[in-house]
């Protein structure tokens, strides 16, 4: 294509690079003591012989400390 395009002395069409807005994200919140906001999660594994469980899990943002670890198979 590139040499045909050149022995006829076409132009190829060009695009051009998309450019992104630029984006100032505005900074994550962080608390300023224990307890003003806990995060929870999900977490899933097996065991060596097969059995599945899941974690259901709370934590502390200020000092990133466990408050409740729940376990249970399926």
């Amino acid at each position: 294509m590139h040499r045909i395009y050149c022995l006829l002395k076409l132009n190829f069409r060009r695009k051009g690079k998309q450019h992104l807005p630029v984006r100032n994200p505005a900074p994550l919140a962080t608390p300023e003591a224990l307890n003003q906001s806990w995060s929870i999660d999900f977490m899933h594994d097996a065991l060596t012989c097969g059995q599945r469980f899941r974690t259901f899990n709370v934590v502390d943002d200020f000092n990133r400390e466990a408050q409740v670890i729940e376990i249970d198979l399926n």
